[in-house]
């Protein structure tokens, strides 16, 4: 079990590398950097999903644990396998790598940032240090991707040939891996309260609204970034719970994210491509 998520999770991760033109990569992150969009990036990012959180906690039922694990949720965008599943519902995949690069490069500034600033708002002191989360986004992330994409460019036949195989054994690795944290996780699943429900739909709703409405874009562009954005890292929001939050109740909001998470993104998916069908013909 503790092999499943890295090495699924690695093997996806390097066939993404595999599948990246260098070329177009490089200019969806030149993209990414210009004309203030970063920083408008950066709101709808790493500060609208966490304060959808605290809004929450301020007007809803929902007791500090499970705000905690919203909020933690909020603040920690680009899943490992974000282009994977940007290119699955038909989006931009060069662009979806170019957005988790750009925000796993943030993630260690950005994360202890506003956990430390928020804890502070509640009387707690919560550090967390930027080598940990460096560590975790170079190990799952940049090591796989830059690894793909070395075999691409100096052995192309031989990756060619592999590639499939180790896109097939990565899905089959991570469907298993689903079920089996699934299944770990039915307690905190059992738990999940009507309002956790409420809050976990509108921290999806909001990721995805941010983008649409903070950073002005071409069509096919925002709609990449807001499926991205609603793609929040769950396994690292169970990881800062359980070594830094430490608030009781905050493992069934995530569990319940991861549930509710993917359905957002198919919605979404399925309607942008509704309202692109539509335009297209008009």
């Amino acid at each position: 079990m503790k092999l499943l998520l890295p090495t699924s999770v690695f093997l996806l991760m390097v066939s993404i590398g595999m599948s990246l033109r260098l070329g177009e990569f490089v200019l969806n992150w030149k993209k990414l950097m210009q004309n203030g969009a970063w920083l408008r990036l950066i709101v709808a990012t790493f500060l609208v999903p966490p304060a959808v959180a605290m809004l929450m906690l301020r007007f809803t039922p929902l007791d500090f644990g499970e705000a905690a694990g919203l909020f933690l949720l909020g603040v920690v965008p680009g899943a490992p396998l974000t282009s994977r599943v940007a290119a699955k519902r038909g989006f931009d995949m060069h662009l979806a790598a170019s957005y988790q690069v750009w925000g796993a490069t943030l993630v260690p500034v950005m994360i202890p940032l506003v956990v430390y600033s928020v804890a502070k708002l509640y009387d707690r002191n919560i550090w967390i240090p930027p080598r940990l989360l460096f560590a975790q986004i170079a190990e799952k992330q940049f090591a796989p991707l830059l690894i793909g994409v070395a075999l691409m460019y100096f052995a192309a036949g031989l990756s060619k040939k592999i590639q499939p195989a180790i896109t097939v054994v990565g899905n089959v690795l991570l469907l298993v891996m689903i079920v089996a944290v699934l299944w770990k996780m039915r307690g905190a699943l059992a738990a999940i309260t009507p309002w956790v429900l409420v809050g976990a739909i509108a921290l999806a709703v909001a990721s995805i609204g941010a983008v649409l409405l903070l950073v002005p874009a071409e069509a096919e562009t925002q709609k990449t970034l807001a499926l991205c954005n609603a793609n929040r890292h769950i396994g690292l929001a169970l990881l800062l719970a359980g070594d830094f939050a430490r608030a009781r109740n905050a493992v069934p909001a995530i569990a319940c994210y991861a549930l509710v998470g993917p359905l957002a993104m198919l919605v979404y998916a399925r309607i942008a491509r509704r309202r692109a069908a539509v335009a297209a013909s008009a």
